[in-house]
C-alpha cells in the first residue's frame, strides 16, 4: 500500500512511549498540563468509570494476556478477576512503573516489540488498552488474527481506545498524514507515532473477519471499547500448548 506506515515511524513510536512513561499517568489523572477544569475532568472520569464497569462485568478470568501494558492502570483492574496476568510492553520504563505500582506475584512482565512478539502458549483472555489505534491499518487484520491464535476457543477479548474526537490534551498532535501524528512531550521533544481513529463499524468488520463474536460501544465523548469471544474455525485445534 502506498500509505503504509514506514518502519522508522514504528521505531520512533517506541521511543516516544519510552520517553513519555514518567508523565503518562498525568494524562489519566488529569494532572498538570492535562488538567482541563472540573467540568471536563468529571466527564473524563465518568467515561473511564463506564469502561471499568464494563470490563469488570465482562469478567476476564484465568490467565490473561495484556498487550501494551503501560504503567499498570489496566493491569490493576485485570487483577480483580484474573488468576494471572502476562503484561507485555516494548518500554522498559513503562514496565518498571507498572511493576512498582502493581507489585503482584500474579503478574509476569515481558519486554517485547508487539509487532514481532509471539507467545509460547495460549491464554484464557486478552486485553489491550489504547493499543489498537497504534496498529497500522494495513496490519489490522493480521494483528486481530494473531489475537485469535493467542486465545483458547471461547477465550475472551476486551479492548478500549480513543474515538476520533477525544478531549483535547496539550500533546494532541499535528496530523502528518492518514495514519501518523506528531506528539510533543513536556520537555518539548516531538515524536511521530501511528494513530488511527478507527470507526466502530470498521473494527466490528475486522473482528468478524478474524473470527471474533464482538460487541463495540462508544462512550459519550472520548472512548470506544469492544468485548467478545474467540469463535472456533472448522477443524479448530490447539497448536500451542499450555505451559
Amino acid at each position: 500500500m502506498n500509505d503504509a506506515v514506514p518502519l522508522q515511524t514504528l521505531e520512533e513510536m517506541k521511543r516516544y512511549y519510552q520517553s513519555s512513561a514518567s508523565e503518562y499517568d498525568e494524562v489519566f489523572n488529569r494532572q498538570g498540563r492535562y488538567d482541563q477544569g472540573s467540568e471536563l475532568n468529571a466527564r473524563w472520569f465518568a467515561e473511564w468509570d463506564e469502561v471499568f464497569a464494563q470490563l469488570h462485568a465482562f469478567h476476564l478470568t484465568g490467565d490473561v494476556l495484556e498487550l501494551a501494558a503501560g504503567t499498570g492502570i489496566w493491569t490493576q483492574q485485570l487483577l480483580r478477576s484474573a488468576s494471572t496476568v502476562t503484561a507485555v510492553d516494548a518500554s522498559t520504563e513503562m514496565l518498571a512503573i507498572n511493576q512498582a505500582k502493581v507489585a503482584s506475584p500474579r503478574v509476569t512482565y515481558v519486554l517485547a516489540d508487539l509487532f514481532s512478539w509471539q507467545p509460547e502458549r495460549v491464554y484464557d483472555a486478552l486485553f489491550f488498552g489504547f493499543w489498537i489505534s497504534h496498529v497500522p491499518r494495513e496490519q489490522l487484520d493480521a494483528f486481530l488474527r494473531s489475537c485469535w491464535t493467542w486465545l483458547r476457543p471461547g477465550g475472551k477479548m476486551f479492548f478500549v481506545d480513543e474515538t476520533s474526537c477525544p478531549t483535547a490534551a496539550p500533546d494532541r498532535s499535528v496530523r502528518r498524514d492518514r495514519q501518523i501524528e506528531a506528539r510533543t512531550l513536556s520537555d518539548g521533544r516531538s515524536f511521530e507515532i501511528v494513530k488511527n481513529y478507527y470507526e466502530a463499524t470498521d473494527l466490528v468488520a475486522a473482528c468478524v473477519r478474524a473470527r471474533f463474536d464482538i460487541t463495540i460501544r462508544q462512550a459519550a465523548t472520548s472512548f470506544l471499547y469492544g468485548f467478545g469471544t474467540r469463535l472456533p474455525s472448522e477443524g479448530d485445534n490447539e497448536n500451542l500448548s499450555h505451559r
